[in-house]
């Protein structure tokens, strides 16, 4: 039987796919990406593919066809149930299977579903995902074949990995998680019963609906429950993730919010105690602070494009320890596997805390203290993007402008610096400017609104909060 499919053009993104189930997302999609990436696999000289899939309400529908769609490659699939994204990376690794995809809408609204996929344990992204889209459309694909399934449960191995990392002796912390209704609820609360001190867990049921808040770390109302519980309890911290747990938020024993890059300073900081001069990486939108930190920690700081695939394929080809970004990834490869894990990354940050002296909030406010926007994202049509950074690089470069061109263009001054650069998955620019004062970063918005303007632009909103930091 011969086979061709078509997606809708909005899916097939840089990192993954991800679309609106029933609209822009079908099961039938679910089999046609099994059926190619399949071939994929085969035609590369694997096997095995590891699937999982998280607590969405459509995604046993998808993580079905998706199998249907591998087995009919002559795929053998491991099906590790229902979880978070990193235990799927832990089981590709852990039981050497050739491929490996998550049935995942991530942090997106619970209409949403996607897959996020690995290749010989290396993201799958970029042209690879275009190259499903132009095998699916053509129909090149392996002849059908009747591959296998088998259910594994590796959430104990799993576990049992995730506490033996734990270094912070018998120190009782007392701890708030909030799962948000996300997919890691179960492995959560049994990590907790291996960990010392107090743990109180906000939302451990897996409910794809996340009818307490939307399930994204990074935006400051949905750790509004988090801080609160915090500060009822008396807590050392509180910790969060996002709905497939692969990113990660936390705050303070005040209920101060610590952003990605200061979670990285504090992470960086203890790696680099035993592993001095070691390469730590972070994306174009972290502080200038972070950078700093590092370096006077004896790490040699390397800034990258976002991205988690991206920032994934520096670490392996750098041998760095740890990575991170804004957004909440953190990726250790120091005792770890080098996959960006949430949970692996709490237990990493409570063995920190607890083997300090003070307190976190201490930690927090002892470092350097910046003003800075928060992420501005505007439209900007997907054909014109790429050429307003350009524009924008070419005036910058003719002025004798000081610019890194890593990921779009960020500007260094006097003041401070400001970043603009094209989102890889969506019709926007992404901007952000830091200084040491108010009047600092007033000018670092004008030199970003005039360059935007010279482009035939409209500055971005400035108005929501300064984050200082």
């Amino acid at each position: 039987m011969s086979f061709t499919h078509s997606f809708d053009a909005t899916v097939l993104r840089e990192y993954d796919i991800r679309g609106i189930v029933g609209k822009t997302l079908h099961a039938a999609d679910a089999f046609a990406i099994g059926r190619c990436f399949g071939s994929v696999v085969l035609r590369e000289g694997g096997r095995a593919v590891a699937v999982g899939y998280d607590g969405r309400v459509s995604s046993p529908e998808m993580e079905a066809a998706l199998v249907d769609g591998l087995k009919a490659s002559g795929i053998d699939v491991l099906r590790i149930g229902c979880g978070p994204t990193p235990m799927l990376y832990f089981a590709a690794t852990t039981q050497q299977a050739d491929g490996a995809i998550m049935v995942t809408g991530s942090h997106n609204p619970p209409d949403y579903n996607g897959f996020k996929m690995m290749l010989h344990r290396k993201p799958f992204f970029g042209a690879r995902i275009q190259q499903i889209g132009q095998m699916a459309a053509n129909g090149d694909v392996v002849p059908a074949e009747n591959g296998t399934d088998i259910e594994i449960d590796v959430s104990d191995d799993y576990i049992d990995r995730l506490a033996q990392d734990w270094d912070g002796g018998d120190r009782a912390l007392n701890v708030v998680w909030d799962n948000g209704n996300g997919a890691a609820g179960d492995v959560l609360m049994r990590l907790i019963k291996r960990l010392p001190g107090t743990h109180t867990v906000l939302y451990p049921e897996i409910d794809g609906g996340f009818p307490n808040h939307h399930p994204d770390p990074t935006v400051p109302k949905n750790l509004e429950a988090l801080i609160a519980k915090v500060a009822e309890l008396g807590a050392d911290l509180g910790i969060a993730f996002d709905g497939d747990a692969d990113r990660i938020g936390a705050v303070d024993d005040t209920g101060h919010i610590l952003f990605g890059d200061q979670l990285l300073v504090i992470l960086a900081r203890d790696v680099l105690k035993t592993r001095q001069g070691a390469t730590i990486i972070a994306d174009v939108k972290a502080s200038q602070v972070l950078f700093d930190e590092i370096a006077k920690a004896g790490g040699a700081p390397l800034m990258w494009k976002t991205g988690h695939s991206l920032i994934k394929a520096k670490m392996a080809e750098t041998g760095s320890p740890l990575a991170g970004e804004m957004s909440g990834h953190v990726f250790f490869a120091d005792k770890w596997y080098g996959f960006d894990d949430a949970l692996y990354a709490g237990v990493r940050l409570l063995g920190i805390v607890a083997r300090m002296d003070g307190t976190l909030s201490a930690v927090r406010a002892a470092l350097p203290h910046v003003i800075n926007t928060p992420e501005l994202r505007f439209d900007c049509d997907d054909q014109r993007k790429f050429g307003v950074i350009a524009e924008v690089a070419a005036r910058l470069a003719a002025d004798g402008a000081d610019v890194s061109s890593i990921d779009g263009v960020r500007v260094r001054t006097d003041d401070g610096w400001w970043l603009l650069r094209a989102s890889n998955t969506q019709a926007v620019l992404v901007a952000r400017c830091e200084a040491s004062s108010e009047a600092g970063l007033e000018r670092l918005k004008a030199a970003l609104s005039a360059q935007l303007e010279a482009s035939g632009l409209a500055a971005p909103d400035y108005s929501g909060e300064n984050a200082g930091h």
